[in-house]
């Protein structure tokens, strides 16, 4: 993603904001577009967004201003919210905003500028449930509110402990030394941040005043910012229209440094150097070859802040701020990849949204697709290409646990009222989409014809809502020669069934260019598939040190399929034979003596090869490894899961090996490590491991931010082989 040293202004002037029902459009059409036509499948009118409680079709929402104060001790932001709305419907009587039970609203007050009013008119208003992940805040409005006259609505609120709201206590930071607090908005818990029309399908443009104390940094998902130090007042401006879940906001000890024309990184300071090591100038870069492929950059800044271990996913792609979690930092192509995703997302997901959360793929589809064409401009087709087999590979694991006629497999997933549509987030969304999306560049006849496609596509709908009709009869017009042969009807291959077909994806990539970095990771995995280890003879031509952390990560999620391996260990309280080592383990936690017998079979071959060399390396790989400890109960190697968990606090490094410990016979152990690192959790990773060891509620579920999973919990019987790890390496 050649360099830009002058913002692309010009080229973001579109922001008209999302008609609504009642308006002329659609959400999705672009009015005017000659070069799409009317296609094959128009969209249909109202769009209803069953996750939000607001009625957003009344309304066009021209801006939202925010004016808050970061209270660090009580762990509070109190202050106001405006919304410039017209309504677009006669006799609207009600505004109704998304919001939730943690928001505590103290006043409610509206302007009409138009009728001469002078003085805000206090408003009454109530509060209804809605779902488990927030409420409906209805506001009854006054008679001068009249369909095309501007009003304006200021909620007087401070927010509590909800969803979007992350405050980390100093000892939870990567410093240590002084408090930190993010938002995280995906998918709808932003309206316990600040009440809204909390759905994908409304954009408007924001500004906000954030006051803070003495030593803290507010960064914002702005294209402006400004700061007066005398005041602690720092000041933010979107001109761009986003989504109320792009909104979002982190304030603590941050530092940067420039690393481009137009980005930066922030962290904090003890992390500021590695990151910048880390990144260099590869951003500018990648941002130069995404706009080669999509067309210009229209956010302006592409900065990075990298967050403390509590993150509770990967990454996320607020516009002009990427958040990503620092764990990541030890894997440099993991980082790579991450990076890459979520710059793609400035054209596919934050400049043209999916419409409602039930197409997800929309903006994580076209995402991953569009950064796999830029790595692989710039790394090459075989390095793609065994990104996308380990990808894939997790796919059809996720699939062979739920089942192919599981709905979430689904592109296009129905949910019921009060689904969060959090629960989304799986690789359905990401990989049967990118597979969607191939399929597409695969009938177009020509990457590069694909890659013209898109920036048009990007250049028709940027910075608005769409729907998958839009895309495919957008599509279908761009190539009408496809349009002309049925493309869309073709047996087996239906778009339809692509949209709402559930299990595997009908058709995937050739990755057979990737052939000389997979072929040896399937070979070394066949070698050791057989009960018997394989010699060391035949092991000297696989130099696994001069692999990449990629070829690593496959051969041992592969592995991991293959597991428990041939006569693994395990508890034996009868007598064992002369070639088996007696091992005597104390649990500190209750006094509990488990006598186990550890032969020299497959999983004692793998650790004797290769547990060194894991051990060095970064901890997507230790992970893996230390699951295929958990998963062949291996208890020679219990010190280093022990280790690793005491070292790691982040979820996605936590999840995956209490899971495995749990299903297995390590629950006494997995309660353990829990009672000696619990005080260095975040409090909601502490309610999810307490959740898995002790079976009170769904194991991957975070109560106090976005499920992350819809998998069921594995029988007791089975490993846990979809972990948190699987379903989200990135937003």
């Amino acid at each position: 993603m050649a360099e830009l040293h002058q913002t692309p202004t010009a080229l973001c002037c579109c922001r008209k904001s999302l008609p609504v029902s009642g308006a002329p459009r659609c959400v999705g059409d672009s009015g005017s577009r000659p070069s799409a036509g009317p296609g094959p499948g128009t969209p249909r009118c109202p769009l209803v967004d069953v996750a939000s409680a607001s009625n957003f079709r009344c309304f066009q929402l021209r801006h939202l201003h925010l004016d808050l104060r970061l209270n660090f001790a009580m762990k509070e932001m109190s202050g106001w919210m405006v919304l410039d709305l017209v309504p677009v419907q006669p006799g609207v009587q009600t505004l109704v905003l998304d919001s939730h039970p943690s928001l505590l609203i103290q006043s409610i007050d509206c302007k009409v500028p138009a009728s001469g009013q002078e003085e805000p008119v206090s408003l009454t208003y109530r509060v209804d449930p809605f779902t488990d992940y927030g409420s409906s805040l209805n506001i009854t409005l006054p008679s001068a509110v009249k369909p095309g006259r501007l009003i304006q609505i200021t909620v007087r609120y401070t927010t509590t402990d909800g969803p979007a709201i992350w405050w980390l206590d100093s000892e939870l930071t990567c410093g240590q030394s002084r408090p930190l607090v993010f938002t995280q908005g995906h998918s709808v818990c932003n309206r316990s941040f600040f009440p809204c029309f909390d759905t994908p399908a409304v954009k408007s443009t924001y500004t906000a005043t954030v006051r803070v104390p003495d030593g803290v940094t507010v960064l914002m998902s702005a294209s402006r910012s400004s700061f007066s130090k005398e005041d602690r007042v720092f000041q933010f401006s979107m001109e761009f229209p986003v989504p109320s879940y792009l909104v979002a906001l982190v304030a603590g000890e941050l530092q940067h440094v420039d690393v481009g024309p137009r980005s930066r990184v922030w962290a904090e300071p003890c992390l500021l150097s590695c990151a910048v090591k880390k990144l260099g100038g590869s951003v500018e870069r990648w941002l130069d070859v995404a706009e080669e492929l999509f067309g210009p950059y229209l956010w302006g800044r592409c900065d990075i802040v990298f967050l403390p271990p509590s993150f509770p996913i990967v990454a996320m792609e607020n516009p002009c701020l990427t958040f990503i979690i620092a764990s990541i930092l030890e894997s440099n192509e993991f980082l790579l990849i991450d990076v890459v995703h979520e710059i793609a997302h400035g054209w596919f997901g934050n400049a043209v949204t999916n419409a409602t959360w039930e197409e997800m793929w929309l903006s994580e589809g076209l995402a991953t697709y569009a950064q796999r064409r830029i790595t692989t401009e710039a790394y090459g087709e075989a390095f793609t290409c065994l990104e996308t087999a380990i990808r894939l590979d997790a796919l059809h694991r996720q699939l062979r646990l739920l089942g192919d006629n599981n709905p979430v497999s689904k592109l296009q997933v129905k949910f019921e009222p009060g689904v969060n549509p959090s629960s989304l987030m799986n690789l359905f969304t990401y990989e049967k989409g990118f597979c969607f999306v191939a399929y597409l560049s695969e009938l177009s006849g020509d990457v590069r014809r694909f890659d013209c496609f898109l920036r048009d596509y990007i250049c028709e709908f940027k910075f608005k809502s769409v729907v998958a009709q839009d895309l495919i009869d957008y599509f279908l017009t761009y190539f009408p020669e496809l349009m002309d042969a049925a493309v869309s009807q073709r047996e087996g291959l239906e778009f339809e069934r692509w949209l709402s077909g559930s299990g595997p994806p009908l058709f995937e990539p050739d990755l057979s260019a990737g052939g000389a970095l997979t072929r040896p990771v399937q070979d070394l995995c066949d070698l050791w598939r057989s009960r018997e280890a394989p010699d060391l003879k035949t092991l000297e031509s696989f130099d696994l040190s001069a692999w990449s952390t990629f070829q690593i990560v496959l051969f041992l999620d592969r592995m991991l399929d293959l597991s428990p391996l041939p006569q693994g260990t395990g508890t034996n309280t009868t007598n064992t034979n002369d070639t088996c080592t007696h091992i005597v383990y104390l649990s500190t936690l209750d006094n509990q003596t488990l006598s186990l017998s550890v032969c020299p079979d497959v999983m004692a071959s793998l650790s004797g090869c290769y547990s060194s060399l894991f051990d060095g390396l970064n901890a997507e790989v230790q992970i893996r490894w230390l699951q295929m400890v958990v998963r062949n109960s291996f208890y020679p190697e219990l010190p280093r899961v022990r280790a690793f968990l005491h070292k790691h606090t982040s979820r996605m490094y936590t999840v995956p090996l209490y899971d495995d410990m749990v299903a297995g016979v390590m629950k006494c152990v997995a309660a353990e490590i829990f009672n000696q690192t619990q005080r260095r959790l975040h409090p909601n990773l502490r309610r999810t491991l307490q959740q898995i060891l002790f079976q009170t509620g769904p194991a991957s579920t975070n109560q106090n931010g976005p499920a992350l999973s819809i998998v069921p919990p594995s029988p007791s019987t089975q490993p846990a082989a979809v972990t948190l790890r699987d379903v989200n390496v990135s937003a």
